[in-house]
């Protein structure tokens, strides 16, 4: 969201991406805490104005962004109500998807066949919702990319594309072919390709990006020109 902004000419968007650990528990530090009291990423603290705003969880951060900058959040009453529809819709799945499926299928000390198949078949449903929706419309909220897009496309993007859990085979991805268009299209966004190098620490070294203080970071902190010297 930040990239997207920054791409659009905001200056008032430039930020800094600090990395929280969470295998380290960093999330449970008093500062992070006292922005995020659920100790949960990602969180924001917006220094810009007269007193400091915290906002923690994903849909409130995209919907605090969208509504300060006043964009990627439709101002039509019907348009605007179909992305608050598919954004709240994200934030009640995606727990599905990561703490269901992901867990059990990826992170869980032993296979265990039912809990795979429950969240299977809840995943493959999720899917088809999607694909079901965007058959007929371009992005989530219909012509419009939005802040349901920023949300739902790491999730649903990433796991079309292969991203997370090494699961697309299992999943039959390929066959949500509209889903499949959508993730492609987001993700040939410039601010997009940006946006998921920063806070990396696994892939290709000229993907990872630590931390992002200032757009030069893309140019001289990815891991392998730090492995560069």
């Amino acid at each position: 969201m930040f990239e997207e902004l920054l791409a659009l000419g905001y200056a008032g968007a430039e930020y800094d991406a600090w990395l929280i650990e969470i295998r380290k528990s960093h999330q449970f530090g008093s500062g992070f805490v006292e922005v995020n009291p659920n100790s949960k990423i990602p969180a924001l603290l917006d220094r810009s104005g007269p007193e400091p705003v915290r906002v923690f969880e994903s849909g409130a951060i995209l919907l605090y962004l969208a509504e300060k900058f006043g964009v990627f959040i439709p101002k039509n009453l019907l348009t605007r109500t179909e992305m608050f529809n598919w954004l709240f819709w994200q934030m009640g799945s995606a727990p599905y998807l990561g703490g269901g499926f992901g867990h059990f299928y990826a992170y869980a000390p032993s296979k265990m066949e039912y809990p795979i198949d429950r969240f299977t078949m809840e995943v493959k449903r999720q899917l088809d919702v999607l694909d079901k929706r965007l058959a007929d419309n371009e992005y989530l909220a219909g012509s419009e990319y939005s802040i349901a897009d920023i949300a739902a496309f790491p999730w649903y993007g990433g796991l079309v594309r292969g991203w997370l859990y090494d699961a697309a085979e299992f999943l039959d991805v390929e066959r949500y072919t509209h889903v499949q268009r959508w993730a492609m299209q987001i993700y040939d966004r410039p601010a997009v390709k940006r946006g998921r190098m920063v806070n990396r620490l696994s892939g290709e070294p000229y993907e990872q990006l630590r931390e992002r203080h200032e757009a030069s970071d893309f140019d001289n902190k990815t891991q392998d020109k730090i492995d560069q010297g």
